[in-house]
């Protein structure tokens, strides 16, 4: 029996969360439960939306392409469905309009530009105008789909990322914080020492990942403060270094990542000028803000 993995189950909980505006009613006009599918119907034969009970069989040889084109969906193949489809949706967030058509070009620029939160996602079958059908395949084996994608997307996972239960609502939860329909996860205190600050600033993985940042230098009143900073210029850029952290980082990485990328109200200046006025060395801090924002920035 093919079954719902609790990691397709966890993303369709979190656009129901958000997206489903009239709970308990349905409209056309939101995400309702009956719009966002993981287990294809019984008729459902072949494809991502079926476990290993409904594959496609020849003779008794599995012939589906959602096993046979990658080893990693062969290594994979359980009896958990590992698709997701979403159904038609709008929101306005801040006077802006937010649909499926505008959220599935997102998710496919995401993918194609091999975002770390998208890289286990297969394909994504959509439509950008609710006329035209079009595929992105990793693995660049087909370009179309048939004409229900009109007015549903579906994104199909490699098998071996459901069978690991590794989680996949990050991109999910990182469009929503980018139309600004969640908040981006914040720090206000933080229980590190300067010493920590800095030990965790030289730690490759991090420096690496933090170096990528686009940082800006901001002058006085540029954004209403009365001093500059150093801050970011793409807030999505933070949650996708956050994301590649994640997996390799304990929760105090995050926590400094989280207080050099917060909600505005606490720049990566503010928190060098809180750590000098603890007693840490200026010049140290200096060297690890060069490291993280480049020698021009770090000087001013």
């Amino acid at each position: 029996m093919t079954t719902s993995p609790p990691t397709l189950i966890a993303v369709r909980q979190l656009l129901l969360a958000h997206l489903d505006v009239n709970k308990g009613v349905n409209r056309s006009a939101d995400l309702d439960p009956a719009e966002v599918g993981i287990v294809g119907d019984p008729a459902h034969i072949g494809g991502y939306h079926c476990g290993t009970d409904r594959v496609r069989r020849v003779s008794g040889q599995i012939r589906d392409y959602s096993v046979t084109e990658s080893p990693r969906d062969q290594a994979g193949l359980t009896s958990d469905a590992c698709a997701l489809d979403v159904g038609d949706w709008s929101v306005r967030v801040a006077g802006k309009a937010h649909d499926l058509r505008s959220f599935s070009a997102w998710l496919v620029a995401q993918c194609k530009a091999s975002a770390p939160d998208t890289r286990d996602i297969r394909e994504v079958i959509y439509s950008p105008d609710g006329k035209t059908v079009r595929r992105w395949d990793r693995l660049g084996k087909r370009t179309t789909g048939d004409s229900s994608h009109r007015w549903h997307t579906h994104i199909s996972y490699f098998r071996d990322a459901i069978k690991a239960g590794r989680d996949q609502t990050a991109v999910y939860r990182r469009y929503l914080t980018t139309i600004g329909l969640i908040k981006a996860p914040t720090s206000k205190e933080s229980t590190m020492t300067a010493a920590e600050f800095l030990a965790i600033l030289k730690d490759p993985k991090v420096a690496a990942e933090m170096s990528r940042l686009p940082w800006a230098f901001v002058p006085a009143g540029f954004d209403g403060r009365t001093a500059h900073g150093i801050v970011l210029v793409d807030q999505t850029a933070a949650l996708v270094t956050a994301n590649n952290l994640a997996t390799n980082a304990d929760g105090r990485t995050l926590q400094i990542l989280e207080l050099l990328t917060g909600s505005g109200d606490q720049t990566a200046a503010e928190v060098a000028a809180a750590l000098v006025a603890a007693g840490q060395d200026p010049a140290a801090l200096a060297a690890a803000l060069t490291a993280l924002a480049g020698p021009g920035q770090a000087r001013e």
